[in-house]
C-alpha cells in the first residue's frame, strides 16, 4: 500500500507553479513587456507545467488503485495471516494514561484474532508524576528513594519498565501504585512474552517527560517486543517519542493492516515503525514469514 498524502502534495504543487504561471505570463503578456520570443519560452512552460500536472494525476490515480487492491488483498487475507500468530502468548498492555477504551478494545481484537486471548495484564500511569509523592512513598528503601530526584527519575522509569515486563508485582510498584497507577488488571505476576503500549494523555513536560523516557527506554530494552501504537487519526501522535527509545511501532491500529502489524511485530517480526503516516519509516506492514 502507499500514502498518497505525498502524491497530493507534488500535484498541489504543481497546480501552484501552474497557476502562477498563467497569471503572470497573462499580467505580462497583456502589458507588452516581453517580447515574442520571451512569450513562446513562457507558454512552453506553461504547456510543461499542464504536462507535469497530467502526469502527477495520473499516477495519483494509479496509486489509489494500487493502494485499494492491496486493502483488499489484507481485509481477504487477514484472518489466514492472523490464525495462531500469537497463540499462548502472554501480552502486557500499558496506558500513559487513563485507559482508552476504543485503543484497548483494538488491541484485544488484534490479540484475539491472533491467538493470544485477552492481555496478560493492563496498567494505566496517573500523570503527570508528583515527584515528592513518589519520594514520600520509597522513604525508608534508601535504593529505591534516591531515583525519585529531578536527575535520576528517567532511571525510576526503566525501573517500573523492567519490573512491568518481568512482573508487575515488584517492590517499587507496590510501593508507589497508589500515587502512579490510576488503574490495573489482570495477572501481576508472570512475566511477558510481549508488551504494547499506548499514551492517552497530551504530551508531558518537565519530570513527568523524563520519567516517560525512561519508561520507553525500559520497555525496549526488556528482551521481548515492544510495540508503541495509536490510532490512524490520532490529533496529538506519540509516534516519534516511541520511536526515539526504541519502540517499534503502529500508527494505524485500527485498521486490518494496523493490527496484523501489531501482532506481527508482537511474534517477531524485524522492529520498525510501520503504518501510513510520515513517521512509518519501515512500510505499511512487516515482512510476513512464508515457511511453515
Amino acid at each position: 500500500m502507499f500514502d498518497l498524502r505525498y502524491h497530493v502534495a507534488s500535484l498541489a504543487a504543481v497546480f501552484l507553479a501552474l497557476i502562477i504561471g498563467i497569471l503572470v505570463g497573462v499580467g505580462i503578456s497583456g502589458k507588452g513587456f516581453v517580447s515574442d520570443s520571451e512569450r513562446r519560452v513562457l507558454n512552453d512552460r506553461i504547456d510543461d507545467l499542464r504536462a507535469a500536472r497530467d502526469s502527477a494525476n495520473k499516477r495519483a490515480n494509479e496509486l489509489a488503485r494500487e493502494q485499494r487492491a492491496a486493502q483488499t488483498f489484507v481485509a481477504d487475507a487477514y484472518p489466514a495471516l492472523m490464525e495462531n500468530r500469537l497463540a499462548g502468548a502472554r501480552i502486557a498492555l500499558v496506558f500513559v494514561g487513563p485507559v482508552d477504551g476504543r485503543v484497548r478494545g483494538l488491541v484485544e481484537k488484534s490479540l484475539d484474532d491472533a491467538g493470544a486471548g485477552a492481555p496478560l495484564r493492563v496498567r494505566a500511569l496517573k500523570l503527570p508524576i508528583d515527584l515528592a509523592a513518589l519520594r514520600r512513598a520509597l522513604r525508608g528503601h534508601p535504593a529505591l528513594v534516591t531515583l525519585a530526584t529531578q536527575r535520576r527519575v528517567a532511571e525510576l522509569g526503566k525501573r517500573l519498565a523492567a519490573d512491568f515486563v518481568t512482573g508487575g508485582d515488584s517492590t517499587p510498584w507496590r510501593l508507589l501504585s497508589p500515587q502512579l497507577v490510576e488503574e490495573q488488571s489482570g495477572n501481576a505476576g508472570p512475566a511477558a512474552d510481549g508488551v504494547v503500549v499506548a499514551r492517552s494523555v497530551p504530551a508531558q513536560s518537565g519530570v513527568t517527560a523524563r520519567f516517560l523516557t525512561g519508561f520507553y527506554a525500559g520497555l525496549s530494552s526488556a528482551g521481548i517486543p515492544a510495540v508503541g501504537v495509536e490510532r490512524l487519526r490520532e490529533t496529538d501522535s506519540t509516534i516519534d517519542a516511541f520511536a526515539r527509545e526504541d519502540l517499534s511501532t503502529v500508527d494505524d491500529l485500527d485498521s486490518e493492516a494496523g493490527r496484523l502489524s501489531l501482532a506481527l511485530l508482537l511474534a517477531g517480526a524485524p522492529p520498525g515503525n510501520y503504518g501510513v503516516k510520515k513517521s512509518a519509516h519501515d512500510g505499511v506492514l512487516p515482512a510476513i514469514p512464508t515457511g511453515g
